[in-house]
């Protein structure tokens, strides 16, 4: 079923057929639900091969041919958007519509404009879920997993999946699942002997003791069984439970970072702890259980059928009540369960930001701020808790109160059947041994439901990760480029985070083997887009991207990866030494090596002052070195890695001026027979560049050397004269020259 062609009422209907051309064919059919005046209201946008309708609710259609379109755009309020088309003459039509709607419109928008530009129409099959298909819940994550709707078996069969590498343990492991119930149903019926055969007749002193010997010998062999079971059950399920994160975490070390953009921290650190510990407990409690008390519940009532079938109805009488309470709030508990997933991520995101952005935190003195955030998320969690816990303990109350009536019903009739010379008293204790143990898989079963919702539920979501294509998963036709020379070409590159907001839109490119280039704008023209592109950091939606004439998405990853070095305006350091973080590039480098690229990116001076030099632990994100140490060293791994291309976004914007003398000065090293793309804050540093190019609005809007384009005034001049403006107004507020701060 196409999303994007919606049923129209009659009206619509009626009123498509009059206004369209006889082979007009409609692509894009879909109602708005909000009007002009942001009132309730459906809006109908219609889009055929040739132009884009806007029929409203009340009024004239409004129509406008691809060849009258100027932009389309979307944007965003506060609980609503609007998708704007832009004319070449008269008033932008804008199409509003609530956020529940922005998926659709986002992907109708980029429609309508590849449309415009006489492309083929490309939109997906499936949209961005903020609701579940099957039964219309709200899903805890946009494109989430619907905890109402988990395909257990499937699921299961998955989570079983995992057990096969330990097929032995879990033979065994089943064999007592197996045994352990079968020799529970033994000491009632050897009470049974001892109560009518040694005690009643008053004299056997020997069956007595032969009869209380085989009580003791079948728990001895009991609690054997249930050592045997503790000890494999542990074993396989934190086994398994490691397999699963490790399959987990290695599966997200390869996706690409749109899967990161889309999500927060703490959501994916939750998988690793609660989820995981979830399908722990399945594997631990939830599967051998279910076992166990399945065959002890069907051995007990085959007992007791054949030892009083009349007194085993009675037992049997709250059951339909117990069964039909348990139906009715599964429903309840399932959606508090899935709540508190919800706010347990939140509550996690929170603390992962607040940790994470400590030094901002201080830096502000918003510490009590941050502690009020925690509380109102810990508050919510906290809400959520109580309530569930609480539902959980009234309903166990009510069914274990429920099921005490069956208890009531056996004395009664059990004794009036002994009263009456129809029963012995060792049968009726018998009887009320297996009633009490009858009760206790009742009770794993009417707690079964709630513990496998939140066991699959947080199963679901990690497969739900390990199901997400791998961006190492390299296409076909695959080329072997062997050593790049370094020739970067964008052919009508169009990209966009968000469908319907392009960044970049349409870039034309060409860099020759060699050339430095540095890239101009304001923030937000796409700059640092540009170079994610070109490592594959994400894929083009429109264009292609080659390099030596091959398009980068028929070279393998890591191949294209390993020839370009990358220095980031955020310089990024493992919590490990100063050696292993320059040869994270090249994990095989000797230390020379090492040693060459510090000095070469003029960190080898401060590294040997440090007490423990070449092994100093840098902390927690290089916490242990200043803003310009960190950024040294990040040059020093591109350094070493000896890279085809080279990209340096605001590699000097953490250093002082004299440091950045010298990093300039290594950075001429290091370009020097690489193709380089550098992005820097202050103008003046691209100088040496042999071209800049200036990005507009998402398209390459001047080209040329620092002095052709400041000889042009266009942007590039309009930038520089803006900076130096700022640069001092700065000087003259701050510095000791101002007579302001000498007065």
């Amino acid at each position: 079923m196409n999303p994007f062609i919606e049923p129209v009422p009659e009206r619509i209907g009626a009123h498509l057929r009059a206004i369209l051309a006889h082979e007009e064919p409609v692509v894009i059919q879909m109602a708005s639900d909000l009007n002009a005046r942001g009132q309730f209201e459906a809006q109908w946008l219609v889009v055929t091969d040739k132009r884009t309708i806007l029929i409203p609710f009340e009024g004239q259609e409004v129509s406008v041919p691809f060849e009258a379109l100027s932009e389309v755009q979307l944007e965003e309020r506060v609980g609503s958007g609007s998708l704007v088309l832009k004319r070449l003459s008269g008033a932008p039509i804008s199409v509003p519509f609530s956020n529940s709607l922005k998926p659709k419109f986002a992907e109708a928008a980029s429609g309508i404009r590849q449309m415009s530009k006489g492309e083929d129409l490309v939109l997906p099959e499936k949209l961005t879920r903020s609701r579940c298909d099957k039964c219309g819940r709200l899903l805890p994550e946009q494109d989430g997993i619907c905890p109402a709707c988990i395909r257990r078996w499937d699921t299961l069969k998955r989570i079983t999946a995992f057990l096969k590498p330990y097929k032995t343990r879990v033979l065994m492991l089943m064999a007592l699942a197996v045994l352990t119930p079968l020799l529970d149903l033994v000491p009632p019926q050897i009470v049974r002997f001892i109560i009518d055969d040694a005690l009643a007749a008053g004299t056997d002193l020997s069956l007595l003791v032969q009869l209380v010997a085989a009580l003791l010998g079948v728990q001895i062999l009991n609690w054997a069984f249930e050592m045997g079971r503790g000890w494999l059950r542990g074993g396989l399920a934190s086994e398994t439970s490691m397999d699963i994160r490790s399959q987990l975490f290695k599966h997200i070390q390869f996706l690409g970072l749109k899967f990161f953009d889309k999500r927060k921290v703490g959501t994916l650190i939750s998988r690793f702890t609660n989820d995981a510990d979830e399908l722990e407990m399945l594997l631990l409690f939830g599967i051998p259980e279910v076992i166990t008390n399945v065959l002890m519940m069907t051995g007990i009532l085959c007992l007791l059928f054949y030892m009083n079938w009349v007194l085993t109805l009675y037992v049997l009488l709250p059951v339909p009540l117990i069964f039909g309470a348990s139906i009715w709030i599964w429903g309840y508990l399932r959606m508090l369960r899935s709540k508190w997933h919800s706010r347990w991520s939140m509550l996690s995101s929170q603390i992962n930001e607040s940790i994470t952005g400590i030094r901002v935190v201080k830096a502000f003195a918003q510490e009590g701020r941050e502690a009020t955030r925690f509380d109102m998320y810990n508050n919510k969690l906290r809400d959520v808790s109580v309530t569930w816990e609480r539902s959980w303990f009234i309903f166990s109350a009510v069914m274990n109160f429920l099921m005490s009536f069956g208890v009531f019903f056996v004395w009664y009739f059990g004794g009036r059947q002994i009263l009456e010379g129809d029963l012995t008293l060792g049968v009726l204790m018998a009887f009320i041994s297996y009633l009490w143990q009858l009760y206790r898989p009742l009770t794993f079963f009417h707690g079964l439901n709630n513990f496998l919702t939140r066991a699959f539920a947080g199963a679901e979501r990690i497969f739900e990760i390990m199901d997400t294509r791998n961006e190492s998963i390299d296409g076909k036709d695959l080329v072997d480029v062997g050593r790049i020379e370094g020739a970067v070409t964008f052919e009508g590159a169009h990209f966009e985070y968000e469908r319907g907001k392009p960044v970049l839109k349409n870039v034309d490119l060409k860099v020759l083997p060699g050339e430095m280039i540095g890239l101009v704008g304001k923030s937000g023209v796409g700059k640092s887009t540009l170079t994610s592109l070109i490592t594959r950091f994400y894929d083009l939606d429109q264009g292609k991207i080659t390099i030596d004439g091959v398009d980068i998405t028929h070279i393998p990853l890591e191949a294209l990866r390993s020839q370009i070095g990358m220095v980031q305006q955020e310089p990024f350091l493992f919590n490990e030494t100063l050696f292993q973080n320059i040869a994270y590039s090249k994990p095989d480098a000797t230390f020379d090596e090492v040693v060459q690229a510090a000095m070469a990116a003029e960190a080898h001076e401060f590294i040997v002052q440090k007490p423990d030099g070449y092994n100093m632990l840098v902390g927690e994100r290089g916490n242990k070195l200043s803003g310009g140490e960190k950024q040294r060293i990040t040059i020093a791994r591109a350094i070493l890695q000896n890279p085809r291309i080279l990209i340096l976004d605001e590699a000097t914007s953490s250093l002082d001026t004299q440091t950045e003398k010298k990093i300039q000065a290594a950075i001429s090293r290091l370009v020097s027979g690489r193709t380089t793309f550098a992005i820097a804050h202050r103008l003046s540093t691209l100088r040496r560049a042999d071209r800049l190019v200036v990005l507009d609005d998402g398209k390459v809007a001047e080209e040329g050397t620092h002095d052709e384009l400041m000889a042009r005034q266009g942007i590039f001049y309009k930038l520089v004269q803006t900076q130096q403006e700022t640069s001092g107004v700065v000087a003259v507020g701050g510095g000791k020259e101002d007579p302001q701060a000498q007065a």
